[in-house]
């Protein structure tokens, strides 16, 4: 499959790309800087995510999006970017969007701690969560085929294929925690699966 994948570059993007390449899968890397797509198998289109052309030629010809924006505690990228990448995909008839959220938006917000509902998301991350808000708004907006994918907080552990999705928001059996590499994996089985199709599936580790 034809896929680009936006935020390449970041600490679930390259998850996604490398996974992406051991998949067989056929991958553009849309980057700021193409010095750090440093495999010769990914094609690497450089632009900001802000700027419209670029965006289009990125996504022109490909069979699905994946959305891995990052932004720090700053926010302000994912929301906007998304918006210029939905309205590529229309531009281009490119129906299937996968966008890597957070747990702890929307309905997904009771599966939350105490710290992460009121000192992180509350106070720390304020304008990153907000970000991922407005991002879901116009992903659920778009008329695509979307997925978004709410992972709980990232870790460097392996990837273990053993984790906990699309649980429920009381579901008192699962940790905030998931390691990059097993989003990652999450994240690309939806290219072939419509199981969470116009979902928004929380992923974590269940409690040890």
């Amino acid at each position: 499959m034809k896929i680009v994948v936006f935020g390449a570059t970041g600490t679930i993007g390259r998850q996604v790309v490398e996974q992406a390449l051991q998949r067989g899968h056929d991958v553009t890397a849309f980057v700021r800087d193409p010095a750090k797509v440093q495999c010769s198998d990914v094609r690497a289109v450089q632009g900001d995510v802000h700027d419209a052309a670029a965006v289009r030629t990125a996504v022109q010809g490909q069979d699905a999006v994946i959305v891995a924006l990052g932004a720090g505690r700053k926010g302000g990228v994912r929301g906007p970017g998304t918006r210029t990448i939905i309205a590529a995909m229309k531009a281009a008839g490119v129906d299937r969007l996968i966008v890597q959220s957070t747990l702890g938006v929307g309905d997904s917000r009771p599966n939350l701690t105490f710290m992460w509902k009121y000192l992180m998301f509350g106070l720390l991350l304020r304008p990153a969560y907000a970000d991922h808000v407005e991002q879901e708004r116009y992903v659920r907006e778009s008329g695509l085929d979307w997925t978004i994918v709410r992972p709980a907080a990232f870790t460097d552990g392996p990837r273990t294929g053993t984790y906990r999705h699309g649980f429920g928001p009381h579901d008192t059996t699962v940790s905030v925690k998931i390691s990059r590499a097993d989003v990652a994996e999450f994240v690309l089985k939806q290219l072939d699966n419509s199981e969470y199709l116009h979902q928004t599936p929380g992923l974590a580790y269940a409690k040890g």
